[in-house]
């Protein structure tokens, strides 16, 4: 019996898959990637809660995620900075109004922007079409006028897409999306726009579902990331491997995470020969260069 499909990319295993390398012939390509959020106060949705179940105004909530914007984004940043680790932001854009400062504070340092929607409180599987299209082009829009240069990628808010995301994405001239953890290795997807790229985005090296939502500690978390990096740097030595490490400013970024953070840090930036650390629009751009989208 075959159930329905997306109908974006057919299943091909791990073992049957083209032969790319990394720049200089590195093995494992390591991201990291901030999120950087703001929530609407007594309006639209709660997102992630640390205290489910209560109604607007939940200020104790809202709060929590503001600590990042106002503390654990600097944090986070410093110590990004001093490991020399490029910088990703999962950028929402209603912090260009909001925290300006945090903002500028990643840019020069120079961050890599992805659009992650315009809040947290809002994600496109909760909206129509029009406002859908409406919200992916306010985003990449801001993020043109202050960076420069229009976002490559998208992450949608609360990791949430709707049936037709990818459409639009590549339509509105995006090169590539976060919003599937499938895989291991970027995988092109059929659009009604054309080809759109999933470049590997992790959903257990991710602080929201690990700490926020499986309870791990600040050392759970930070072996979570050494044994996947350890791991995958073995598996790497037969074929190049993405490993994706998602942090939020207001999870990591407090102080008894920030500290076993730094260690795995340090041991991730050790000067490996075999890793590429990277951000995911380097990722997408070589692999679009080296593994082109198969023509129809």
């Amino acid at each position: 019996m075959k159930l329905p499909s997306h109908n974006r990319f057919g299943y091909q295993p791990i073992t049957q898959r083209p032969s790319f390398n990394w720049p200089g012939g590195r093995q494992l390509a390591v991201y990291v990637a901030v999120a950087l959020e703001h929530f609407s106060y007594d309006a639209d949705g709660l997102g992630l809660s640390y205290s489910p179940g209560l109604r607007h105004p939940n200020t104790y909530n809202w709060a929590w995620r503001e600590y990042g914007n106002r503390v654990g984004g600097y944090r986070l940043l410093d110590e990004l900075s001093a490991h020399g680790m490029p910088l990703t932001v999962l950028l929402n854009t209603a912090c260009y109004d909001h925290c300006p400062q945090l903002v500028t504070a990643y840019r020069q340092a120079g961050a890599e922007f992805v659009g992650h929607g315009i809040t947290n409180s809002v994600h496109p599987n909760e909206q129509d079409e029009q406002a859908e299209i409406e919200t992916i082009r306010a985003v990449r829009d801001a993020i043109a006028a202050h960076e420069g240069n229009p976002p490559a990628g998208w992450m949608s808010p609360g990791a949430h897409p709707s049936r037709r995301t990818e459409d639009i994405l590549a339509r509105e001239g995006f090169g590539y999306t976060l919003d599937w953890p499938m895989d291991d290795q970027p995988t092109w997807m059929d659009t009604l726009g054309g080809p759109l790229l999933s470049v590997p985005y992790p959903h257990e090296v991710n602080d929201v579902p690990a700490v926020a939502l499986h309870h791990a500690s600040g050392a759970d978390f930070a072996t979570i990331i050494g044994d996947t990096f350890d791991e995958m740097r073995e598996q790497a030595r037969s074929q190049p491997l993405v490993l994706g490490i998602v942090i939020h400013s207001f999870i990591v970024g407090q102080p008894f995470r920030l500290r076993r953070f730094r260690e795995v840090l340090t041991h991730l930036t050790a000067g490996h020969p075999d890793v590429w650390l990277t951000t995911p629009g380097q990722i997408a751009r070589h692999f679009t260069n080296t593994v082109p989208p198969e023509r129809s």
